[in-house]
Order: C-alpha cells, then sequence, then structure tokens
C-alpha cells in the first residue's frame, strides 16, 4: 500500500481524538468560509503554517493540549504544514475546504520523529463531521459536473432530504421553479450569495441566485441552523461562487434542449360538466400543442493579476428559449410565441491586502427578459389564427453587489464586515396596448341565446397596467467578531436589513374596469345578500342566471421596511467527545406604509434561542449523536404594505344584460348591486395606528431535532434523524370589520371603520385600536372566540433515514427516505392549493366561516419521499449518472360554498372548506405519485486530456406527468358545478434531452 495511505490510515483514530475544546470551530450557515483544525504531538515549539492555492499565509499556535484551530477561511485549496522551531515536520497537500464546516487535519507522533516533510496529498477527513450541529447537504462543484441535475438552485436543492417542489407553481426573480422545506410555505425559505442575504423581499418569493457554472458549493439547510442567521422558519439554500487562484483558467459550454427530444404534454379537459358556452366540447386546454426549445451559453476566467495578492474570476452565461403556448380556450391570449433571454454574470475579486487582511468584492446578476407575439386559435382544429397583439415585455431578477472585509486581528480574535445592495426589476410593459378595448374574462359563461353558442371576445389581450418603474431593493450589513478563548468559540455582531418595494401595484386596463361573466342555476337565490347582491332572476334578463361584473381594481405605491438582529454564541468543545453550540438571537422588524409612517413596530425583545450538540460516541468520528432545539422568527414581507396597510381598491358590481356588443362587453345591463366589496377596499389608506393588533407578533416556529450517523466501514454511512416543528405565531389579515364594530359599539363606542382588513395574530385573542366619530382611539378586544376561529395550528414531523456511498474512486450514490406529516389549519404565509401570492395576507382568517373545516393535511404534505442519486466511473473517459425522486402526491383540496345549504356569507364565492354541501378538510383527497428518473452519461476522451467533455442528459425519462396541483373550485356558483373543478392546474415538465459540450484549460 502507498505510504501516504498507510500513514493516513494509522493517524486517523488519534486525528479524530483531536475535535477537542480549540478544535471543532465551523463556520456558521450562509457563511462564505470553513475552518481547519486538528491535534499535534508536543515536544516544545510547534505551530502551523497554512497556505492556500492564492497565497493566504496563516500561521496559528498549538495550545498546551496539542490542538490548534484556523478559523474564517475562504473555500479554497490549502497545504497545512506542522512546524517544530520553525521547520517543516509533516506536511498535508490539497486539503479543501467544505462551506459551514470543520475539516480535520492532524499529525501523529511517528511523522515528529522524522524532521523531513512526509506529504500527504489526500485529505484525510473522516466520514461523518461530528463538529456540526446542524441538518445540512453540501454539494459541490465536482458534483453538480457529475449529476444530472436542472440548472438552477432549488434543482439542486432537492437533493437534500425533506425538500420538495412546491405545490403552487410559485416561481422566483428570474422564472425557477420554487421548493418547500418541512411543509412550510415557499415563501419562508432565505436565499444567500456569498454572504449576502438576496432573498425577495416583497413577498419572499425565491432569490437571486448564481449562474450554474460559477456556483463552487451550495449548501441546502433543512434545520438546526446558527443564532448568526435567521429569517426563515422553512429552510436555507447559500450559494458560494468560485473564486480566481494562482493559475489562469478558462472555459465554455454549449448546452441544446431540442425541440424534437421533448415529449408532448397532456392536455387539460373540463372534468365536472362543461359551460355555458363551449368552445371545442370537452377539451379545455391543448398542451400537447406547446413547443420549446433551449440553447444556453456560458464561459468563465480565473487567476491572478498579481500573483498571491488580487485574484479575478469572471463567469457569463446566456439562455435563449424559443417557444410557442396553447392557453386555455377562454383566454385571452390563446396562442403565444414567446421568446426569453436569461443574461446571468457573476464577478469576483479577491484580495489579500496583508496575510491577516482580507477583501472581498462580489458582483451577481440573474435576469430574465420575455417578448412575443399573441395569435387567435381554432381550438376545434388546433391550428393557429391570426395574429391579435404583441405580448408584453417584461424584465425580472435583477443585480447585486456586495463587500466583505476579513481581518485575522490576531491569533484567536477574528473581524469580518459585510455590505451589499440588491435591485430586483419587476418590468411589464404591453407591446401594442390599446387603451379602447375593455379586457374580458369568463367569456364560456355567456348567455349562449345572445352569443349565437360561440363566445364573443376582443383582442384585449392585457387585464392589468404597471408602473414601468416597478422594482424592489434591499440593502445588508453584516459585522461578526469571532474569538477563540480556551475550550470555547466566542461569536457575536449584527445583521441588519432594509428593503424598499418601489411603485409596486397595479391598475385595470381600457377604461379602469374590466367584465366578467358569471351563471348560475338557481337564479331566484341571492347570490351574496350579505354585500346586497341580489337574485339575478328579479331583475330584467336575470331569469336565465346569466350576470356580469364589472371588477375595478388599482393598487400602487412604495413602501418599506427595517430588519434589525444581533446575536451571541459560543461553540463549547466541553470534552474531547461532546460539542455544545449555544446561541441566542434578537430579531426586530419596522414596516411602513406608503406615507411612510410605520404600521408595525416589533422592537421589543424576540429571543431566538439556538442550542445544538454533538457527540462523537466512540471517539474516532465513525458514530455520531446530534441534536437541536431552536426558535426561528420571519420578519413580514412588504406585502401587507400594499393592501392591508395600503390604499388600493377592489370592488365588484353585479348586472343582468340583455345583449353582447361586437367587442364582447355586455348590453343592456341593468345592476343588481352596489359597487361592492368583502374586504372594505375602497381606496383609503387607513390610520398606521390602527392598521395591526396591540402588540402584534411575529410569525416564529419552534424546531427540534435528534439524529444519528454511523460508519459501517470505510465505504459506508447510514442514518436517521427525527424533526419537529411547531409555528408557534403567525401573522395574517382579518377583514371582518363588523365584528369589530359591534363589539366597540358594545363597549360604548361609535365607531365606521376605513380599514379594508387588520392585521392579527391568528388562533388568538387580539385588541384592535379603532378611532370613534370624536376621532379618539378606542381600544376594542376580542377573544378568539368572538372572533370564531379555530386555534392556530401547524405541526411538522418527519423520520429520515439514509444510507451513503461516499465516492471512492470509482462510485457514489445515497439514498434517503422522509416520512413526514405536515398538518394543521395553515399552510403559514401562502395558499398553495389557489395559488394566492399574497404573503401574509392570504384568503385564511378573513373571516370565520373561512376556516371552518380546515384543520387537516396541509398543501406541502408529503407522507413518503424517497431519493436515491449517484454516479459510476465507468472508466476514465466514460462516466454515468442518475437521479431517482418517488414523492407521494399532497393534498387535493375541494372548495365549494358554505354549509349543507351551500350559501357564500362573506361574498367570496367557492373559497370555503365545503364540497357539495359536505365538510371538506384538506388532505380529504389526495394526488398522485410525483415519480421521476433523470440519467445522464458524460465522456471526457483521453486525447483531449480530460480539458473536452460530451454529455447527454435525459429528465423525466419514463414521461411522468403526475397532477402537482389541481383546480379546486368545486362551483361558479350555489348549485352550480365549475367544469374546471379536479382538472390539472400545474403538472410534472414532460420529459425533455438535454446535450452540452464543454472545455475547460
Amino acid at each position: 500500500m502507498n505510504k501516504q495511505i498507510v500513514l493516513a490510515s494509522r493517524a486517523l483514530s488519534f486525528a479524530i481524538a483531536a475535535a477537542v475544546s480549540l478544535s471543532s470551530t465551523p463556520a456558521a450557515a450562509q457563511s462564505t468560509t470553513g475552518s481547519i483544525f486538528g491535534q499535534v504531538p508536543l515536544a516544545g515549539g510547534e505551530s502551523i503554517l497554512i497556505k492556500s492555492t492564492t497565497g493566504i499565509s496563516r500561521e496559528v499556535p498549538v495550545d498546551s493540549r496539542g490542538r490548534y484551530v484556523a478559523s474564517e477561511l475562504p473555500l479554497g485549496t490549502y497545504t497545512v504544514s506542522f512546524l517544530r522551531n520553525g521547520q517543516v515536520v509533516d506536511s498535508r497537500d490539497d486539503i479543501g475546504l467544505r462551506v459551514g464546516s470543520g475539516t480535520e487535519v492532524s499529525f501523529e507522533n511517528a511523522a515528529a520523529k522524522n524532521l523531513g516533510a512526509v506529504n500527504v496529498s489526500a485529505n484525510t477527513a473522516p466520514l461523518i463531521d461530528v463538529t456540526s450541529v446542524d441538518s445540512r447537504t453540501v454539494i459541490t462543484a465536482s458534483e453538480l459536473a457529475k449529476l444530472p441535475l436542472g440548472r438552477s438552485a432549488e434543482a439542486i436543492a432537492l437533493l437534500a432530504p425533506g425538500v420538495t417542489n412546491n405545490s403552487g407553481g410559485y416561481t422566483g426573480p428570474s422564472g425557477q421553479s420554487l421548493v418547500t422545506f418541512g411543509g412550510s410555505s415557499a415563501s419562508e425559505n432565505a436565499y444567500y450569495i456569498n454572504g449576502f442575504n438576496t432573498t425577495e423581499t416583497q413577498r419572499g418569493l425565491g432569490g437571486l441566485t448564481l449562474p450554474y457554472g460559477a456556483i463552487e458549493q451550495q449548501e441546502i439547510y433543512t434545520g438546526g441552523y446558527s443564532a448568526q442567521y435567521g429569517r426563515s422558519d422553512g429552510g436555507v439554500i447559500n450559494m458560494v461562487g468560485k473564486r480566481g487562484s494562482n493559475d489562469w483558467h478558462f472555459g465554455g459550454q454549449v448546452l441544446w434542449e431540442p425541440e424534437f427530444a421533448r415529449a408532448d404534454a397532456s392536455n387539460t379537459y373540463y372534468t365536472n360538466g362543461l359551460p355555458a358556452s363551449p368552445i371545442a366540447g370537452s377539451l379545455y386546454d391543448p398542451n400537447s400543442r406547446n413547443r420549446q426549445w433551449t440553447t444556453t451559453y456560458d464561459a468563465y476566467i480565473g487567476g491572478p493579476l498579481i500573483k498571491d495578492k488580487l485574484f479575478l474570476f469572471l463567469a457569463g452565461e446566456v439562455s435563449k428559449q424559443d417557444g410557442s403556448t396553447v392557453n386555455g380556450v377562454s383566454s385571452a391570449q390563446p396562442y403565444v410565441n414567446y421568446r426569453e433571454s436569461l443574461p446571468k454574470w457573476y464577478g469576483k475579486l479577491d484580495w489579500n491586502i496583508t496575510d491577516s487582511n482580507i477583501l472581498e468584492l462580489t458582483g451577481a446578476s440573474n435576469k430574465k427578459n420575455t417578448s412575443g407575439s399573441i395569435y387567435s386559435y381554432n381550438f376545434t382544429t388546433l391550428t393557429r389564427g391570426a395574429f391579435i397583439n404583441a405580448a408584453d415585455n417584461t424584465k425580472t431578477g435583477g443585480d447585486l453587489y456586495s463587500a466583505k472585509f476579513t481581518s485575522y486581528i490576531t491569533d484567536s480574535l477574528t473581524l469580518s464586515a459585510l455590505y451589499g445592495k440588491m435591485r430586483l426589476d419587476n418590468y411589464d410593459v404591453p407591446g401594442n396596448y390599446d387603451s379602447s378595448l375593455t379586457y374580458l374574462t369568463d367569456i364560456q359563461n355567456q348567455n349562449p341565446a345572445l352569443n349565437g353558442g360561440t363566445p364573443i371576445g376582443n383582442g384585449q389581450v392585457t387585464q392589468s397596467l404597471y408602473n414601468p418603474n416597478r422594482h424592489n431593493t434591499s440593502n445588508n450589513l453584516r459585522l461578526d467578531l469571532t474569538y477563540q478563548l480556551g475550550a470555547h468559540t466566542l461569536s457575536a455582531g449584527i445583521d441588519n436589513q432594509n428593503a424598499r418595494a418601489i411603485d409596486q401595484g397595479s391598475q385595470t386596463s381600457g377604461p379602469g374596469y374590466y367584465w366578467g361573466y358569471g351563471y348560475t342555476t338557481t337564479p331566484t337565490v341571492a347570490l351574496i345578500p350579505n354585500l346586497g347582491v341580489g337574485a339575478p332572476a328579479n331583475y330584467p334578463n336575470g331569469a336565465a342566471g346569466y350576470y356580469a361584473v364589472q371588477y375595478i381594481d388599482s393598487s400602487i405605491a412604495s413602501v418599506r421596511s427595517a430588519q434589525r438582529a444581533q446575536y451571541v454564541e459560543d461553540k463549547w468543545q466541553v470534552t474531547d467527545r461532546w460539542l455544545l453550540s449555544l446561541g441566542l438571537r434578537n430579531d426586530q422588524f419596522t414596516d411602513y406604509n406608503a406615507d411612510g409612517q410605520a404600521y408595525i413596530r416589533q422592537n421589543r425583545p424576540q429571543w431566538a434561542p439556538r442550542l445544538g450538540f454533538s457527540w462523537d460516541v466512540n471517539g474516532d468520528a465513525s458514530f455520531k449523536v446530534y441534536g437541536n432545539a431552536g426558535r426561528y422568527y420571519l420578519g413580514l414581507p412588504l406585502n401587507p404594505a400594499l393592501n392591508a396597510a395600503g390604499a388600493y381598491v377592489a370592488t365588484q358590481q353585479y348586472f343582468t344584460y340583455s345583449g353582447i356588443a361586437a367587442d364582447g362587453t355586455p348590453t343592456g345591463l341593468v345592476p343588481f348591486s352596489n359597487a361592492v366589496s368583502p374586504n372594505n377596499t375602497y381606496g383609503v389608506l387607513p390610520d398606521p395606528k390602527t392598521v395591526t393588533a396591540q402588540n402584534i407578533k411575529p410569525e416564529y416556529q419552534d424546531e427540534f431535532i435528534l439524529g444519528l450517523s454511523k460508519a459501517i466501514d470505510d465505504h459506508w454511512v447510514y442514518g436517521a434523524k427525527l424533526t419537529q416543528r411547531i409555528l408557534r405565531s403567525g401573522i395574517d389579515d382579518y377583514c371582518d370589520v363588523g365584528a369589530i364594530e359591534n363589539k366597540a359599539a358594545a363597549l360604548g363606542y361609535d365607531v365606521n371603520s376605513t380599514n379594508s382588513c387588520y392585521l392579527i395574530n391568528p388562533g388568538r385573542a387580539n385588541t384592535f385600536t379603532v378611532v370613534d366619530t370624536s376621532g379618539a382611539y378606542r381600544s376594542v378586544s376580542l377573544s378568539n372566540a368572538e372572533m370564531g376561529f379555530p386555534p392556530l395550528i401547524r405541526k411538522y414531523y418527519a423520520l429520515e433515514t439514509f444510507l451513503e456511498h461516499p465516492f471512492d474512486g470509482h462510485w457514489y450514490g445515497k439514498i434517503d427516505y422522509v416520512f413526514s406529516r405536515s398538518y394543521g389549519d395553515t399552510e403559514g404565509q401562502l395558499r398553495s392549493d389557489i395559488q394566492q401570492t399574497a404573503a401574509s395576507t392570504s384568503i385564511d382568517w378573513d373571516f370565520p366561516a373561512l376556516m371552518s373545516n380546515s384543520n387537516g393535511a396541509q398543501s406541502n404534505d408529503h407522507t413518503h419521499q424517497i431519493k436515491l442519486f449517484g454516479y459510476y466511473q465507468i472508466t476514465s473517459e466514460w462516466q454515468v449518472s442518475g437521479n431517482v425522486s418517488l414523492v407521494s402526491g399532497n393534498p387535493r383540496n375541494c372548495l365549494g360554498f358554505y354549509g349543507p345549504n351551500q350559501t357564500d356569507p362573506v361574498g367570496y364565492g367557492s373559497y370555503y372548506h365545503w364540497c357539495g354541501g359536505q365538510p371538506s378538510p384538506p388532505g380529504t383527497y389526495r394526488l398522485p405519485w410525483n415519480k421521476q428518473l433523470d440519467v445522464g452519461a458524460s465522456y471526457r476522451p483521453s486525447f483531449a486530456a480530460g480539458k473536452l467533455g460530451f454529455s447527454l442528459n435525459v429528465f423525466n425519462l419514463f414521461n411522468s406527468q403526475a397532477i402537482l396541483n389541481a383546480y379546486p373550485y368545486y362551483q361558479i356558483s350555489p348549485g352550480t358545478p365549475d367544469p374546471l373543478y379536479g382538472s390539472a392546474v400545474v403538472r410534472q415538465q414532460p420529459r425533455f434531452v438535454r446535450l452540452s459540450a464543454t472545455y475547460d484549460y
């Protein structure tokens, strides 16, 4: 056996025992660094010299027990040398760091007897990291190059146990499909690039991410992370970008996803009867006629501008996607030819000012630009028709710039400071907008006696208009101080973030309103009696049950928030086998309305303790037991400032009609209601003192983890983990203004509220501030029973098991199984089953009737998850890989009108947890399993010295197209079935193929 390997093996058991007081200080979650620690034999005059390929050099002392640690090291490759009296005794080369982890590098007694250096080129780290107390998965650039994965941060995150695709079809700033962690909503995650928080601040939907080829490592945290970080009760995606070294490298890649190799998507059909005026019989959306092809080009270059001092890395990528989409038969945009461009770039400068001071500058951009043309479509012959209009021009995504300074003030004291800014655009401007036309919706519900049996529409394809300046900005300041004190690694710091939403919101196109058509089979029954919407049959031309609704929507404003946090933490190596992590974080949140007035201040101490332990059972890193308990606070997104705390308009007025004009608008109108709003949204900016319940608490969650990992031998590791998450508090809007006014009247106050909705802590008593007719502020308290609500419940528990075979030069494989439940009466900030994006102002908790029968399995509940992925090096030239995901279906909800009599007590329509007059709690029905197999093969010919590579990836090999989200609305009016109930809203992507060629020099 090779002498170096023998030495490494003999050193292993002794080296692992060095995980003691000064050794295990891994960097925290969302960091950009790692650490190196170990044990050396003592004879006097010992020290450790650590030098990177970028010229960073640090000499650290060895303590009286022979232990050393070097923390806050930038990711890279290092040589670690054991010095005695300044001379090299032994060294280890090619030591690679993993982000947020400690890497063990120890030296044995035998090496001390030989003053000539013994070089061991391999990293001899054990299979199990006994220095961590959290739950995470780290994927490196090397692994990304081997596995068949979608080219997004979220596709990488799906490798982690307990992470699933979101069930609501939500997407991020550049169109990437989002994921959920541990049953939480898709808006409750945090994103980081090189330590900077890139989470989208208006709704929390995703964040800015790196170009795929610029990713050095990606951490996926599923629980238990450090007190240094917060603002997430779902999961964390932390991306660390590549950096230059002392050698110049460059390369490029071309990827092609051809149209001919993409399978047809499944069509959507009416599943619950037919509408009044069907266009193509039972066909609703011929998805099989959709077409798409994508070409991607990327390139990179990195190297030294000044050797050992200044380094550059640049990467650029652009994807061009062309295609055509056929939308549903009632869409105002039936056939769209589209063009998408997704330009991305990343740049990093690293300046080793001295061995003790490092400056890192990062720039990144990830954008999506779309345009296209809209055509008519013959749904009977499935052929494209005449040109209608240009599609909207959109620009989303954005840019970030950050700077991080690290100073190793002494061998024991390290200071780091990070500041960055980000801008995310929401540009959306119509192609050729015609303001003279009125937008129409639900034309399939037109009276067939007035349209000849064929719905009449027009060329207006724009429903809402947006300010071209619409965008979000944020900045993030972090200061962190770390001090090594004997057995303790002490940290303290601040984490501050400011966010703005600029000119967000929209207004209705055309004349300032749009028309929707409705139909009821019970025309003699009042539609919404509590809002004064009567029975169509009581008005001219309403006897057949056909009516029209005029909608007016307007909400454009600029708002902001300020989030502050402080933390202290102690990583304490109690003994050589026991590590404790003791942390405490304090968060504060303030949000401001369109006039710059604070409407919510959560500045009282909001303590978030984080407690964790790691037990190296055998003392040789072969068996680890670990646990974690923590509290996680989530700041309010900017969204509520635009609705509950904003001056927006959203009204509906109901009419009967006697005719339909050539442009599809109703004529002969007779109103049978005033302009009404279930939420009192008439455009009045509420007094900021009245918007929120008094002493409102932030959303927060408690989490408990207990797990183990055990090495079977040098080639296999297995483990298990138990997780429980309990949502203790949430924030949502409460719109039963009448209940507050009635209680105020009972207290002797004369109140006439102009608020649309109030922000509350659902499921508990709330005290409201109201203004009486004299202008005085009054307090009105409602118990949870008076509000008519159940207690707030969201609980998640999971058992995770895994078996892993680390890469041994031939193959790597891992299989995970997760059994879990996510249940209660709230999903969290979102409602995925109805695809609602109004984070923290969902339809839940608006009125008590909406929460009837609400307790059950929530939208992101998947009882079983099985994941298997890996790769096999057949020869030095050929490699194959695979990625299997088997996930049981999430709930398929049925929402109808309220109660056995199928009424609409609050004017929300078919949104109650009742189905055909029967209670219908979430989870009553289930969607099918989501099964997917992705495979890949790559070839690197020996004649090109491994620099040239070709690959073939096939995604969803067996073309499974399971429904991920089903249309939940059972009725369009009381007693009138909705023809789309149960049909697919979101499906698995059809099978597609990716071909690529890569060159690296």
